[in-house]
Parts: C-alpha cells; structure tokens; sequence
C-alpha cells in the first residue's frame, strides 16, 4: 500500500504510448555517518505523469517506535515538520534541497545520535493512476566520532577532536636551504572498515585557515596513493619532498631544501573515508591539526641570531659538475663588519680537515665550538654551526667554495670558485653598562713616596660579568703628541702582570673594594711622571665556556707629578756656590800658568 492507501500493484499507465509506473529512488542502505557531520541524502522520481516539478516529503522511523512515521520536511508544506524536528527546520540546520524538478536532497548539517533510523521520501502522485512506487527507504546510522589527529608541541597535550582543532603550533626559523621535517598522528577506533587520507597543507602567514587558503603539499590518498599539490608536483618527482608512514598512526613530511615561499603555517588535515552500497566512496569525517608556523629566511636577507643559542648557516653548492672524475671541494664561511677586511670563520679543506678561525680561537676568548660540516652528497651541503651566539657573530657572512681536480701526478689543480651573495645576521643583545672613574686620594706625591691611583667601576647588566683592568701612562713624545704605555693589567681571573717602570722601580695593584681596583707606584721618581688613566673591559661568559667582551671603557686621566723634597731646595744654593767657586779657580790658575808661560818665552 502507499501513502494514499492505493495499493502499489494498481493497473500500469501509459504515457506517450510507452507503458510504466512512477519509481522513487535512494541509494541503497546502511548508510554509515559521523556524528556531528553533515549529510546529504538525495531523492529523485521518474516514470510519473503530470508537471515537471514534483514535490516531495521526507519521514523518519526512529529505532526505539519503528512503526511510527515522523514528518521531517516537505518541499510543499512549511508546516509539515513535526516538533522533534521543526526547531532545527526553521533554524535551516534540516532541510530540502531542490536539485531539479523531480530530484531533492535532504540535508542535516550536524547529525545527532537520536537522528539515527529509517528515511523515507515521499512523492504525492500527480498520475491519472495509481502505479508504481510512490515512495523509497533507506536505513541510516550514525556512529560515534573516532577519528583524531594529533602534532608535536613543546607541552604535552591530548589529541585534537575538534572538527578544525586549533592550538598554537611549534615554531620553525629555517634559513633557505635547509631542511624541514613534520610528523602528524592520525587514527581512526570505529568499528567500521574506512580508509584515511592524509594531507599536508601550508597556508599564508596569518591567513584565515580555510579549504581555499590551504594548499596542499603532499598527501596519501584513501586508495593509499601519493600525490603532491599544485607548486608541489615538480619537487616531488625532483625526490626534494617525501611523506612516509611510521608504524600504524605516524606520518612524516620531509622537505629537503626549503624555499622562501614555503614560509607559512602548516596543518596536518586527516579524512575518514567508507563505501556506502553503491560503491561510492564518502567522506564522513575530517580533522586538521596546526604543525608548526615556518619561517623561511632567504640568502641576503636579515637573519635574526638566537642570541646565546646555536647560529647555523647552510651552504648549498649547486650548478653542473666539471665533467672530469674525481672533483673535490673546498668551503669555507666568512664574517664580514662593515667596510672592513673579512674574518675566517671556518673552513673544510679537500680532505675534509676542518680549519678554525683565529678570532674563534685565542688567548683571549678561549676555543669557540665552531663546526663546518657536509650533510649531503656532492656537490651537496655544507652547515656552519656556532654554539652559543654572541654579539660579535653579528654581520654579514659568506660562502666560500673552490673546487679541485686531481690531476695525473695527484697534484690538486683548481678549477673554478664562487662566492655567495650576503646573509646578514643581527642579533638583540643585553645592554651592559659600564663607568670606569680614575683618582689620587692624595693629590700631591713627593719624590720617594708611594703614589696610589684608584680605579672606581660601575657594572650594570643582567648578565654575570667578569671584570678586567689595566693601567695606562701617556708618555711625552714631542710638543703635541703622547703615546701610551701599559704600566700594570689584572686579568678577568685575577691574574695580574706589571710592566717596567722608567725609575725602575717597584710597583703592586690589588682590589681594594668591590668595585675599587689601585695601582701603587713605590718610590716615585721625576720619570714616573705622567698622565694616567684605567681602561676596564666586561668579559661575559657563554654556555660552550667561551669569552666575549661585551664592553670596553677608558677613565679618565690623572696626573702623576713627584714634587722635590725640602732637602733638595737646600742643595741648591750649595750646588751653584761650589760650581761658582770651582769656575773662578779655574780661571784664576789659567790666568797665572798664561802669565808664567810669556816670562818664560822671554827669557
């Protein structure tokens, strides 16, 4: 029986000399849903007599009453829903959908648990008579969301299930080049047999996530197929990027050398696959889960160091191989500060000895760890890593390659050179503010005493600073000009070391207070006299135990004058008496041997 209480096997029609009968069609069931997930439900008729634009009535048969029909939508009637359903009718999350005159879909944006049941689709007859199938049904279940997926993060956290789970995702500062690696988890615990997807997509910097602004790089689809998206095809068959399956749950991207413009966020997005009856494959449900904001820095572009952190710069060497056998390479990187002279920093001889430069390793800032390493194959790779960066690794650096063929008597013969453009380096550092104020508790100093110059510092900085201090003397050199002359230091660890005085004479420094540091000249003489002044450096320690000045400051300059004693004022007037009496003897005696000679030459 239908509907009208016509029964179903009524005498056939026949429209335009061709007997039939009017047929509802629904794909065949079980229908497996989400829940939570949207459904579309289509439902078409043919065979019937009357207009082209057919209307349709959708009824549901709820599990728990399987013989009580409930009025869901009408394409007819606005009234038709019945209360368990009108509220979510006239909110639009149920409703009829026209695809043509004689086809609908029902569509439930959000299925629930209790939505559960047989759907049936109803067409009221427009025929003269009654044949045919005036109605279909279709069983549909819905099943519980077991699909998550879930990213790396510095903190641990449960798995995302949230239809598009947002979190903050980790960060990524890559110089071009290097290499990126991101995992996603994704599992699936229904009962029925679905197939995944996987897809990994990167958006703009601070775009809104949505279908249209994510593009795809790489995915596994539900026939286990993989494919790369869009700009992403091209590296994919290059082997540049992969996606490889660990375990049951894990999936891995690798991008071999990243560009400035796969910048962006990238998302992890899984979908739950199952084939309904028919043989058609749908999507039931999909998540996507943030991985990581990257950051891409481009050769010539202003790199932000991590100040007190590893500093690494790749190198990748690239263009045809000479096409002879047995080709080596030299690289090397180097540090230039503006308009002056470039530093080595390091450099990876032919035979793989890496060479350090002078300024990394010294007396002064002890041995940096400084490394230059090859990661690939040639031409390949090469990565210069510092540990802990510091201030004085700010400016510009540059690759350096030399490439070498052997010849027949093993002699390296050097074939061709670059030099790549610029990667400057900036770095925020740690403000260390730093006075240095040089006195004479007592101003005046006889010849003989010993003279005591004090140094006063004043270190600010939230750093732990060591202290180093030198004393200075500004010899006279001619009418204008002074040169000066180290006269006593005592280094970051206390070690002192003292010069030679002009007098020759003795000399001592110590800490006399915290921040106080005196230098003591005993016995000075009219040779010690000069301008001094102290000169103070902040020494900062790193974590690979290395040194870095991280400020130099000069005092200012006191003045050294040994006044003559009382006794030596007495002395004078004796010292010019007796040279005065000694001159007039002398003159006298010449006088009289000048007189006595002439007599004699007389006689």
């Amino acid at each position: 029986m239908t509907r009208d209480g016509v029964p179903s096997g009524s005498p056939s029609m026949c429209i335009g000399g061709l007997c039939g009968a009017r047929e509802v069609h629904l794909p065949p069931g079980p229908l497996f849903r989400v829940e939570g997930t949207a459904i579309s439900i289509p439902c078409s008729v043919s065979e019937y007599e009357g207009p082209t634009l057919q209307h349709f009535e959708w009824f549901a048969y709820r599990p728990a009453a399987p013989e009580i029909s409930i009025g869901v939508v009408s394409t007819r009637d606005p009234t038709f829903s019945y209360a368990v359903f009108s509220r979510r009718v006239q909110s639009g999350e149920v409703s009829v959908h026209r695809l043509r005159g004689d086809a609908v879909e029902l569509r439930i944006k959000r299925l629930q648990a209790e939505d559960a049941g047989v759907y049936e689709c109803y067409t009221p007859t427009t025929d003269s008579k009654y044949h045919g199938n005036y109605s279909s049904k279709v069983v549909l279940k819905v099943i519980p969301d077991t699909l998550w997926v879930s990213a790396p993060s510095p903190t641990p956290r449960p798995p995302l299930r949230g239809r598009m789970a947002g979190a903050s995702p980790l960060q990524f500062s890559l110089s071009e080049g290097q290499e990126l690696h991101l995992n996603c988890t994704a599992q699936s615990q229904t009962q029925q047999h679905t197939h995944l997807s996987i897809s990994f997509g990167v958006s703009a910097p601070e775009a809104p996530v949505e279908r249209q602004t994510l593009q795809e790089v790489i995915g596994v689809r539900r026939d286990f197929a993989v494919e790369a998206g869009g700009r992403f095809a091209e590296r994919y068959r290059a082997e540049e990027l992969s996606l490889a399956k660990a375990g049951s749950e894990q999936y891995k991207l690798a991008i071999r050398r990243v560009r400035p413009e796969d910048a962006g966020t990238y998302h992890c997005t899984v979908g739950e696959w199952i084939q309904d009856p028919d043989g058609s494959w749908q999507l039931i449900a999909e998540k996507r889960a943030a991985l990581a904001q990257v950051t891409i820095h481009s050769i010539g572009e202003s790199w932000p160091g991590p100040l007190g952190e590893a500093l690494e710069l790749l190198c990748n060497l690239s263009g045809p191989l000479p096409p002879v056998p047995h080709v080596v390479y030299a690289v090397g990187w180097e540090l230039s500060v503006g308009d002056g002279d470039g530093l080595l920093v390091a450099w990876l001889d032919t035979d793989g000895v890496a060479i350090i430069g002078e300024s990394y390793a010294n007396r002064q800032v002890g041995r940096r760890h400084v490394s230059l390493q090859k990661l690939t194959p040639t031409p390949g790779s090469y990565r210069l890593r510092i540990e802990s960066a510091q201030p004085g690794d700010m400016g510009t650096y540059h690759c350096m390659t030399q490439a070498y063929v052997r010849s027949p008597d093993t002699q390296l013969q050097e074939v061709a050179s670059s030099r790549s453009q610029g990667l400057k380096v900036h770095m925020k550092s740690e403000a260390v503010v730093l006075k240095a104020y040089a006195w004479l508790p007592i101003p005046s100093t006889y010849r003989g005493d010993t003279a005591d110059l004090l140094c006063n510092i004043s270190v600010e900085s939230t750093q732990a600073v060591h202290v180093a201090v030198s004393w200075w003397v500004e010899v006279a050199a001619g009418d204008e000009e002074s040169q000066g002359r180290m006269v006593a230091s005592v280094s970051r660890e206390g070690v002192a070391e003292l010069s030679r005085r002009a007098s020759g004479g003795d000399m001592s420094v110590d800490k006399v207070g915290p921040e106080c540091h005196r230098l003591r000249l005993h016995g000075v003489q009219p040779s010690d006299e000069g301008r001094y002044h102290c000169a103070v450096t902040a020494w900062v320690r790193y974590p690979d135990r290395s040194w870095y000045n991280a400020r130099t400051v000069k005092s200012n300059s006191i003045t050294v004058y040994p006044y003559a004693l009382a006794m030596d004022t007495l002395f004078i007037p004796l010292i010019v008496g007796a040279a005065s009496a000694i001159f007039t003897c002398i003159v006298i005696l010449a006088t009289i041997t000048c007189c006595f000679m002439r007599r004699l030459r007389k006689r």
